[in-house]
């Protein structure tokens, strides 16, 4: 071989080598956009997403708030029944105090005098209040 050959082969040679390194180089500049242009739509829509998810956070509190505020609600109301469970049985106890106290008064008058009872005098155990006639 002569030396114009071998300078031709290597001149090829490293003429196929840059055109393969520029190829590479321009493939891998492409990708880079490509990813760039991906990443950049895929942030573009996670930005509109950031949005929507924001209103459900939101509406999220809110029903919590209002869960809280129906639970303390519930928590008066709950309290106040209490209440008043208390109080109806403090006055079913003094009205059967009253009915004890009531019907020793009418045993007492009927032992008194037996013979003047009224139709509206109970005669029983059962002591009832008098009927009107």
């Amino acid at each position: 071989m002569t030396t114009s050959t071998i300078v031709l082969i290597v001149v090829v040679a490293v003429a196929a080598i840059l055109l393969i390194a520029g190829l590479a180089w321009v493939a891998r500049t492409k990708r880079r956009q490509h990813r760039h242009v991906e990443a950049d739509q895929i942030r573009d829509a996670a930005q509109e997403k950031t949005l929507h998810v924001r209103q459900q956070e939101a509406l999220a509190d809110e029903t919590a708030a209002k869960a809280r505020a129906a639970q303390a609600e519930a928590d008066v109301k709950a309290a106040q029944a209490s209440g008043l469970q208390q109080q109806a049985a403090a006055r079913r106890n003094e009205a059967a105090s009253s009915r004890d106290q009531l019907n020793e008064q009418w045993d007492r008058a009927n032992k008194m005098d037996p013979g003047s009872q009224t139709p509206d005098t109970p005669k029983s155990a059962d002591h009832n209040e008098p009927q009107p006639h």
